[in-house]
């Protein structure tokens, strides 16, 4: 190997096959699957408006956040040549991804991966090690939870649990194996590089929601992590933490106001978005965080929206964001049925509260996206129609109703395997539930079956 070894950070192509659609003037119309990755903390296939080789604007994106961070990290670090492909973003064919990396000839390859995309990523692991037999893979993300099924279906040297750069550190210096969480403290997080994002794809990345976002749009964080303990919830179980049954402190790493200005003037130069969304787990947690980026925004000048609770501030804290340019915001709330909430999800959210902060945000001119889940375990038919008719009280421009998808690495993973959790006191995995990876497949399941 060249004493500076060549890297890329790869979140490689994933197409289903080709589906027919009906349009509402009877004509049908052929629709590629595709899924996202890195980036979603949900992975899940979804009909996209481009094909193979061919990009199209329009539909949901998201930015390889882990990824984005770990490139520049591994690059400051050490002397490595480091490669960052988003095949997702480029929307290329396999065909394309192949011919990329047998031109570039890499060393090292490191690919973000989770059970819903895993058996096609195993498989495609595996077609790359046929073409490049010196080629050491490594695998990252949620799938690195249950690393004994990721060695024993692929031919990767290393696992990395958790966010991972200075995983990925460790591995060009040699380590192989599991190489388990070492997060960045918050001082470690706040020196290190700015993400990367790369000229050909950087305007392509999109979330339509909230309403009021325009195109192009960066994708950011101000914040890792989020406290609250959400039986389904991906990153703050397996990525930012390691909490699988729900018991241990999970803890929340914020960047500072210095920091997020520095990132954003860099970046607004360097691209022209025309708004900017935190896609934070949860961006508004606490009031002096908040106002601290509401500083930077005004500095900014952008138009921005945010990822949310609904009761993590003090209303004229959301006054602020409206007045330093917040448009909108995402807001989870799960369920519509209190019992539901509390005693499964345990998202300690208290629904009527919420239903107030929704309103009052309508009146401060945001508009709000609601985001429900149903299909939770233990959940009855009643309580999934006490979420539609919840949604009915709020008064939302949009929402998200997806089935609850179960990912390894969370307490929701972790009841199926022991069938019960101290945490989660009334979730159970009746004989009849549908355990799923996908969340958008099993919510067209359920939708249909229930008639919601």
């Amino acid at each position: 190997m060249a004493s500076h070894p060549r890297v890329l950070f790869a979140n490689p192509p994933w197409w289903g096959p080709p589906v027919q659609m009906r349009a509402r003037d009877g004509s049908v119309r052929e629709r590629w699957l595709a899924g996202v990755r890195a980036g979603s903390r949900w992975p899940f296939t979804l009909r996209a408006y481009s094909s193979p080789d061919k990009f199209v604007p329009g539909g949901y994106l998201p930015y390889p956040f882990f990824m984005g961070y770990a490139a520049p990290y591994l690059r400051a670090k050490t002397q490595a040549i480091v490669g960052f492909r988003d095949s997702i973003a480029l929307r290329e064919s396999y065909q394309a991804f192949f011919a990329a990396l047998a031109r570039d000839r890499y060393d090292f390859l490191f690919i973000e991966s989770a059970t819903p995309s895993w058996d096609h990523d195993a498989d495609l692991i595996r077609q790359i090690k046929q073409r490049h037999p010196d080629l050491k893979i490594v695998v990252t993300g949620p799938i690195a939870a249950v690393a004994d099924r990721v060695f024993k279906e692929a031919p990767v040297i290393a696992a990395i649990r958790g966010e991972y750069e200075k995983g990925s550190v460790r591995v060009i210096d040699g380590a192989e194996g599991l190489i388990d969480y070492d997060l960045l403290t918050e001082d470690e997080m706040n020196a290190a590089p700015y993400p990367h994002f790369a000229p050909k794809v950087a305007y392509r990345y999109w979330d339509g929601n909230p309403q009021g976002q325009k195109a192009p749009h960066a994708q950011i964080w101000s914040s890792r992590g989020c406290p609250y303990k959400c039986i389904f919830c991906v990153w703050p179980a397996t990525m930012t933490g390691d909490d699988p049954d729900g018991t241990k402190k999970r803890s929340v790493r914020q960047y500072t106001a210095d920091y997020m200005e520095g990132f954003l003037a860099e970046l607004t130069s360097r691209y022209r978005f025309k708004s900017i969304y935190f896609d934070d787990d949860t961006f508004n947690l606490g009031d002096r965080h908040v106002l601290a980026m509401c500083k930077v925004m005004v500095k900014i000048g952008l138009p921005w929206s945010a990822m949310c609770r609904a009761d993590s501030i003090k209303p004229d804290t959301w006054k602020t964001m409206k007045d330093s340019g917040c448009f909108g915001v995402k807001i989870g709330f799960e369920s519509g049925n209190q019992h539901v909430v509390d005693n499964i999800v345990n998202k300690r959210l208290d629904l009527d509260a919420a239903r107030e902060t929704v309103h009052y945000l309508k009146q401060l001119g945001m508009t709000v996206h609601g985001t429900f889940t149903y299909g939770l375990p233990g959940e009855t038919r009643e309580q999934m129609l006490d979420t539609k008719r919840y949604i009915a009280t709020l008064g939302l421009d949009t929402l998200q109703e997806s089935g609850t998808a179960e990912i390894e690495g969370t307490p929701l993973h972790s009841l199926a395997l022991k069938g019960s959790l101290a945490k989660y006191r009334d979730a159970q995995i009746a004989e009849n539930y549908e355990r799923d990876v996908d969340g958008r497949r099993k919510g067209d399941r359920i939708k249909a079956q229930l008639k919601l």
